[in-house]
């Protein structure tokens, strides 16, 4: 009973490193990734873009945050096949390396007066990097987090990676907003300032190294490995046997990152400051408290999974998120801080019940050989559906009509594209996601089909 218990206790901490492990790792990823996107909404479009002429510099600025989403594939590719084949926690590592550098020689970069046109492709070059990183990262992350859980918690502890993503935000908007506030947001700001919130990285990378380091390999990748089960290419499996899951489930994340990226990709702090003319540390600072709400309602979201399934959690946030994509504008149109408040977090409830669930139910679709190289494409090419150009879109909106409801409306539609996915789907909670179990996890995933996992196993509970 003794040896029991202890093991039980074991188990226990296991679970919580690796939860700190993917928490830690996956906000400096996003920290890294949405520093840019901050930069982008502040400063690129004058230092990297200005020659083009104001409103083109800052489409341009803002399709750079756009243009990385297009290589996510690419990172998605690379690290589902060698997370499928030699495993989840050196993909992990190697991921977070990359995005780190790439963000840290951001914060060098020469502008656009110093070196040209060398400039702003250089800066494009570094962003596509770190598109390849956050690419692979994700599914390396959220395996980790789920395939270590029992069965009736990975929804909350598929969250945990999911938390990184508020987090980051969170981080990148308080790290610009400290610098805004304390370097005059003219000349010294332009020259400098803005680069230490990217050098920074070079601190995060190496608390991230160490802490992903010190967590153990995947239990179900374990046993492939130890079985020799290892598909020799995943991805070709993938989509020869369920490019249609793939489909789903990249059409599911849509509406969550269109509507994300309104904040995360800068729009509405370029579009609060230089449209409405708010002050800029006072734009950071109310991002930074709508990040926390986010953060919030994912931890939730991930609890409610647990509770009510991961299905229904996922509708109820679509059906709020829905709800508020035109109560947002009408809150920031009115042109003062508690407008902006107000719009940022009504609107992050909705994006954390719609983020929570995601990790535990895309896990839960696809079978364990081909698992990292699905949940990783789903994800890049949802991203690239969603929230590649989602700024670039809105901007190109508001120019052209001079509202901000067509923002809106295309925000709706993509909400909508997502209940019809998530409506596609079945909730396959509590199914057993090791090796010997592959032939149930092939098949019932989808509501056209038949329903081969109807009733919850909770044998690895």
């Amino acid at each position: 009973m003794t040896h029991t218990g202890t093991g039980a206790v074991s188990a226990a901490a296991n679970q919580r490193r690796v939860a700190f492990a993917t928490i830690i790792g996956t906000t400096i990823e996003w920290y890294d990734f949405f520093i840019y996107a901050t930069g982008a909404a502040l400063v690129f479009a004058e230092l990297f873009f200005k020659p083009a002429g104001a409103n083109i510099a800052t489409l341009l600025s803002f399709a750079t945050v756009g243009i990385s989403f297009l290589f996510r594939p690419l990172g998605a590719f690379l690290a589902g096949h060698f997370g499928d084949v030699i495993g989840r926690r050196a993909m992990l590592v190697i991921t977070l390396i990359l995005m780190g550098a790439s963000t840290t020689l951001i914060g060098v970069l020469p502008t656009f007066s110093q070196a040209g046109m060398a400039a702003p492709v250089l800066l494009l070059l570094l962003r596509i990097l770190q598109g390849v990183s956050a690419g692979g990262e994700w599914g390396g992350a959220v395996l980790m987090a789920v395939e270590h859980a029992p069965a009736k918690r990975r929804g909350l502890a598929g969250a945990f990676p999911q938390l990184g993503v508020p987090l980051g935000m969170l981080l990148a908007s308080g790290v610009m907003a400290i610098m805004t506030g304390l370097v005059s947001p003219g000349k010294a700001f332009l020259e400098w300032g803005w680069r230490v919130p990217f050098l920074l990285s070079v601190v995060l990378i190496v608390v991230g190294y160490f802490v992903r380091r010190s967590v153990e390999e995947s239990p179900v990748f374990a046993e492939i490995a130890e079985r020799g089960r290892q598909t020799k290419v995943p991805i070709l499996v993938l989509f020869r046997k369920h490019w249609h899951l793939v489909i789903l489930a990249a059409l599911v994340f849509v509406g969550n990152n269109a509507v994300g990226y309104m904040t995360t990709g800068g729009f509405i702090q370029g579009y609060a400051t230089s449209k409405l003319k708010m002050d800029a540390t006072a734009v950071l600072l109310a991002a930074t408290v709508a990040s926390a709400m986010w953060f919030v309602s994912t931890l939730v979201a991930g609890i409610l999974a647990d509770k009510i399934g991961r299905k229904a959690t996922y509708l109820i946030g679509f059906a709020f998120q829905a709800l508020m994509v035109f109560p947002l504008f009408w809150f920031v149109n009115l042109g003062n801080l508690g407008g902006l408040y107000a719009g940022l977090v009504l609107l992050s409830i909705g994006l954390g019940l719609t983020y929570g669930p995601q990790a535990a139910w895309y896990a839960e679709i696809f079978p364990a050989s081909v698992r990292f190289s699905g949940v990783s494409i789903s994800y890049a090419i949802g991203a690239i559906l969603g929230g590649a150009f989602a700024p670039t879109i809105a901007q190109a909106l508001l120019q052209a009509t001079g509202s901000t409801a067509a923002v809106s409306a295309y925000l709706l539609v993509a909400t909508l594209v997502s209940i019809g996915a998530v409506l596609c789907l079945r909730d396959r909670r509590g199914i057993p996601l090791g090796p010997d179990h592959e032939a149930e996890q092939a098949t019932g995933a989808t509501v056209f089909g038949p329903n081969r996992s109807a009733e919850p196993v909770a044998a690895e509970a």
